[in-house]
């Protein structure tokens, strides 16, 4: 079985119910139900015996401990952190909290558990850290592509907890031996994308025809990934990545955001008026571009979806979806998107 962290949120929750599909195994899903975790991500599963979710925090190394004594997974899948770059300007404390305190308790307790194994169980045991492109900091537009081998220069707080986190899943691998791979990924959408993120905050505004509010001249550009695209790549870096190594996985796929979200108002049918310029974000990184060579080299990976027809998959999932779409961004999301007018305003 796969002990998964952070499984109800965004990608989390798409890898826990794809996995379960796709294999076999067991999960047990160790989710801390922050304000972007959310139990209906997981309602596929309300009749699934191998799901088994366990409501609680990485930073709780009693708890981290007992469910690997009790459950003694072959590997564990670490998606768990706090993503939000606005939300790391405005607060980074929690993300030094959750990314590298509770990544480094995560970790500490798995080397421990690890190495008291017996030799079969311990030769077959892996751990898997989702981590960013955000790591790398920012391109220039003719800058080639990040790479594995690209220098960390990360540019917010989110980035700085996250490579940090890195380093001691690094240190852990040359230090003690421990299996772990990396992945670094470009950036994610589709179903169950928490509204505070680009897209998904876009097609909801334009579905309830508000504003549109774009960064500065919305000329920076991203690199886009279809969500169900990124949890194949983890599963194949699971299951066949080398020990110790890293994969950057993307989908050749930049855009500047004017761009992506022109053709979703397209999408939606609702006009470009709607769009709004408000001041850009502090530190906004320019451009991210993922060259996902190795892993399509060495794994045989390749997305599956193209750009149009998963914003076409994604847009037809919010539409289908209002109820979830206005219960999440209710309450403490909209304290938090109002409380951020201070570089949002025009």
């Amino acid at each position: 079985m796969l002990l998964v962290t952070g499984g109800a949120g965004f990608i989390g929750a798409n890898f826990v119910v794809s996995t379960l599909a796709a294999t076999g195994e067991a999960i047990v899903n160790l989710d801390k139900l922050t304000y972007a975790g959310d139990l209906e991500n997981l309602q596929a599963l309300a009749s699934e015996a191998r799901h088994q979710f366990v409501r609680g925090d990485i930073c709780n190394r009693g708890l981290v401990r007992e469910l690997l004594a009790r459950h003694r997974p072959r590997a564990i899948v670490h998606f768990a952190a706090e993503s939000h770059v606005d939300r790391s300007i405005e607060g980074p404390a929690a993300f030094i909290e959750t990314n590298v305190v509770g990544s480094f308790s995560l970790l500490e307790e798995s080397r421990v558990w690890w190495s008291a194994l017996p030799a079969d169980e311990r030769a077959r045991f892996r751990f898997l850290h989702v981590s960013t492109d955000e790591v790398y900091g920012s391109l220039g537009p003719a800058d080639p592509a990040f790479s594995e081998t690209t220098p960390f220069a990360p540019n917010s707080p989110y980035a700085a907890s996250k490579a940090a986190a890195e380093h001691m899943v690094r240190a852990a691998v040359h230090t003690h031996g421990l299996d772990a791979v990396i992945t670094r990924c470009s950036n994610n959408y589709g179903p169950y994308q928490f509204p505070e993120k680009l897209i998904p905050l876009f097609i909801a505004n334009a579905m309830e025809g508000r504003p549109v509010p774009v960064y500065g001249d919305g000329m920076q550009v991203r690199d886009w990934i279809y969500v169900d695209d990124h949890c194949r790549a983890v599963l194949d870096v699971l299951e066949r990545g080398r020990a110790g190594d890293v994969y950057c996985v993307g989908a050749r796929t930049e855009r500047a955001n004017l761009e992506v979200i022109r053709g979703l108002l397209h999408a939606v049918g609702a006009p470009e008026s709607l769009i709004t310029y408000v001041t850009d974000r502090p530190g906004h990184d320019r451009r991210y571009a993922i060259d996902p060579s190795k892993i399509e080299r060495e794994l045989g990976w390749a997305p599956r979806e193209s750009f149009e027809t998963g914003i076409a998959k994604t847009v037809a999932w919010y539409r289908n979806n209002r109820e979830w779409v206005a219960r999440t961004r209710s309450g403490a999301y909209r304290e938090y998107y109002e409380r951020n007018s201070g570089w949002r305003s025009s």
